[in-house]
C-alpha cells in the first residue's frame, strides 16, 4: 500500500480539510489549518505532501520526524498545521487499515466517555445570561467565555468590575455543580492579570485561559504564583518543547490543539510530558469535525485528560457547521454533556465527500480583527 495522492479543501466557515488516499482505495481526512491563513497552510500541506506520495502510510512516526525535522527550519504555526491534519489523515489510514479507532492504537480506551463544554461567547457580557442558560438546558455541565474583549494595558475600575460581572452571572445560572472556564485569550498582561484574578477567585472559575501571549511565557510563573485559580494554556504552542518552559511555571491545564501541535503523535507526546508534571490536559478545538475527532482519540486514550472543547454551533461557524460535513452525525451527538466513545475505525467518522467538494472555495479566508485602544495605537489579542 502506497500513498497515492493529496487533496486539500478549504470550506466554510473557516476551515481547511486535506484527504490522503492510497493506491488500493483507502482514504484518510484530516483538518490542518490556521484561522486567518489557510490559504498559507494549504501551500504548505502540498509541499509536504511531496515527501509522502509513493511511500507507505503505515510509518507514521518516520513521516512524522521527516516532515518536521526534513529542512532546515523549523516549528510554528503554519508547518506545524500542515502536518497536523496529515499526521491526522495517516492515522485515519492506519485505523481503517487495522479495523480500529485510532484510540485503541495510542494504548486502547481509558474511558467510556468525555466531558466537553460549550462556548457561550463573553465579548458583550449582556449576552452571557441567556447563552449560559441556553447550554444547562441543553445537558452542558460546563461552559467557557471570553473574560474580555478589548482591554486596556492597566485595567481600569470598570474593566475589572465588567470581567467580574460576567463570572458571576455565569455561576449564578450554573449554581454549584456546573463549571465556567474564562477565556483572557492573551489580552490580559501580568499586571491586569494579579489584579483580575484574586476577584474572579471566589466564583471559583474550572480555570482562567491563556491569560498571557504565548511569547510572555517566561512571565507565566507570575501569573501561576500569583494566582488562586487554575491557569491553563497551550492553544498557541506547538510542539513539546513549546510546552515545556508553561508547564516548568506551573501551569494546571495544557491545551493543545491537534489542528496546530504536530496532529495526533505529537499531542499525545505533549499529553505524557504533562503527565509528569501532575498537569491535565484539555485539547483546544474551536474548529471542524476533523479536528474534533482527532482531539476525541486524544481524549479517550490519555490518562491526564479534563475536558473537551467543541464548536458545534458557535457564533465563528456562519455559512456552515460542524455537523454540516459528516454523514452520520450520531458519533457528536452529547449525552448530558458528554461524548461517547467512538467506536468506528480511524478518526470514527465518516466525511461527506460530496459535501466537502461542492464547499471547496466557497469561503473567503477569514481574518481576524485588528483592534486598537482608544488613544489609535495597535492592541494585541
Amino acid at each position: 500500500m502506497k500513498i497515492a495522492r493529496v487533496e486539500t479543501f478549504a470550506v466554510p466557515p473557516r476551515w481547511l480539510f486535506c484527504r490522503v488516499e492510497t493506491d488500493d482505495g483507502v482514504v484518510g481526512w484530516g483538518e490542518p489549518v490556521v484561522e486567518g491563513r489557510a490559504a498559507t497552510v494549504r501551500t504548505a500541506v502540498h509541499e509536504l505532501a511531496e515527501l509522502l506520495v509513493g511511500k507507505d502510510p503505515m510509518r507514521i512516526e518516520d513521516h512524522w520526524q521527516v516532515m518536521t525535522k526534513g529542512s532546515f527550519y523549523r516549528g510554528g504555526p503554519v508547518l506545524s498545521s500542515a502536518v497536523a491534519g496529515l499526521d491526522q489523515a495517516l492515522w485515519d489510514i492506519a485505523g481503517k487499515t487495522l479495523g480500529v479507532p485510532v484510540h485503541v492504537l495510542l494504548g486502547g480506551p481509558v474511558r467510556e466517555r468525555v466531558r466537553a463544554y460549550s462556548w457561550v461567547g463573553g465579548d458583550e457580557p449582556g449576552e452571557i445570561a441567556d447563552a449560559v442558560q441556553a447550554q444547562v438546558e441543553a445537558g452542558f455541565t460546563a461552559v467557557k467565555m471570553n473574560a474580555s474583549g478589548r482591554m486596556n494595558r492597566i485595567a481600569t475600575t470598570r474593566d475589572i468590575d465588567a470581567v467580574v460581572q460576567r463570572a458571576a452571572t455565569a455561576r449564578e445560572i450554573l449554581g454549584p455543580d456546573r463549571d465556567f472556564a474564562m477565556d483572557f485569550h492573551g489580552r490580559f498582561n501580568v499586571a491586569n492579570s494579579r489584579r483580575v484574578l484574586p476577584y474572579l477567585a471566589p466564583l471559583n472559575p474550572l480555570f482562567v485561559e491563556e491569560p498571557l501571549l504565548p511569547e510572555y511565557t517566561h512571565r507565566l510563573r507570575d501569573v501561576v504564583d500569583a494566582s488562586p485559580i487554575p491557569v491553563a494554556t497551550g492553544e498557541r504552542l506547538y510542539s513539546r518543547t513549546d510546552a515545556l518552559p508553561a508547564l516548568q511555571a506551573g501551569i494546571a491545564v495544557l491545551q493543545p490543539d491537534l489542528s496546530h501541535a504536530g496532529g495526533i503523535s505529537e499531542v499525545r507526546r505533549m499529553a505524557a510530558l504533562a503527565e509528569t508534571f501532575d498537569v491535565l490536559v484539555a485539547p483546544h478545538c474551536p474548529l471542524g469535525p476533523l479536528s474534533l475527532a482527532a482531539s476525541l482519540q486524544i481524549a479517550f486514550s490519555v490518562p491526564n485528560f479534563l475536558i473537551q472543547e467543541q464548536s458545534i454551533g458557535i457564533h465563528y461557524n456562519t455559512g456552515a457547521e460542524v455537523l454540516d460535513y459528516v454523514v452520520d452525525r450520531e458519533v457528536f451527538r452529547f449525552d448530558e454533556g458528554h461524548l461517547n466513545r467512538p467506536t468506528r475505525p480511524g478518526l470514527g467518522i465518516e466525511v461527506d465527500e460530496k459535501v466537502v467538494r461542492a464547499a471547496d472555495g466557497k469561503t473567503p479566508d477569514w481574518r481576524g480583527p485588528v483592534w486598537r485602544h482608544p488613544d489609535g495605537s495597535f492592541a494585541e489579542w
